[in-house]
């Protein structure tokens, strides 16, 4: 009996929903903040959002990333700020994809896309450069041979945790706190400390015993 009650348990599945992706053709969706590739964003007017700090080379654990500031020609500055990154270069065969160098950034020039299909043929091919990182000219990121890039993987590269206003004040639910990316404009403010109830509520309509009520978190 033991060998019929195998068969039964096979047969069964053969009238259940099937569950299997057919990848590469179809791809499961990726959450909001998956963590992919890395991508280096340009302000509206052009100007590159990396002011060569090097924080995110600081905080990175596994060491992957490589920056040089320089100082911004005059006449031609490249970023808003004094300086700017001439070097830009992240080792993905070192890479963890913490996302803490996205998190480290004070100007969100460092982001992180939905793809993560590449693969290498070479350890040269690794080692992304600031020409690779850095979005075109129509704000999206460039597209390189090795990487498998689908419809969507692109979208809100900067969807990443971040408070939206200093210290985390729920006082300022709802309000944008963020610069705008070229290609994508402004992204809508991200649901923030209070309820689900008061997630939609217009900030000037919440009492200050509602924001008191959400809790800071």
């Amino acid at each position: 009996m033991g060998y019929f009650e195998g068969f039964r348990v096979t047969f069964e599945q053969l009238f259940r929903p099937r569950v299997t992706i057919q990848y590469p053709e179809e791809k499961r969706p990726k959450a909001l903040r998956f963590h992919g590739r890395h991508v280096l964003n340009k302000y509206e007017d052009g100007m590159e959002k990396c002011i060569g700090c090097e924080l995110c080379a600081g905080v990175c654990p596994a060491r992957c990333i490589h920056v040089r500031g320089l100082d911004n020609p005059p006449d031609a500055p490249v970023s808003p700020g004094e300086r700017y990154g001439f070097v830009y270069e992240i080792n993905y065969l070192r890479c963890i994809h913490c996302d803490l160098c996205v998190e480290a950034c004070p100007t969100e020039a460092i982001t992180e896309s939905k793809l993560f299909e590449f693969s290498f043929s070479n350890r040269q091919d690794a080692i992304y450069t600031k020409d690779e990182l850095l979005v075109a000219d129509d704000g999206q990121p460039k597209h390189l041979p090795w990487e498998d890039w689908r419809e969507g993987e692109d979208l809100h590269t900067s969807a990443w945790v971040r408070a939206t206003a200093p210290n985390g004040d729920a006082d300022y639910e709802g309000r944008v706190a963020w610069s705008a990316e070229l290609g994508y404009g402004v992204r809508p403010p991200e649901a923030g400390q209070l309820g689900d109830d008061d997630a939609g509520a217009p900030i000037d309509d919440i009492t200050v015993e509602q924001v008191a009520e959400g809790g800071h978190h």
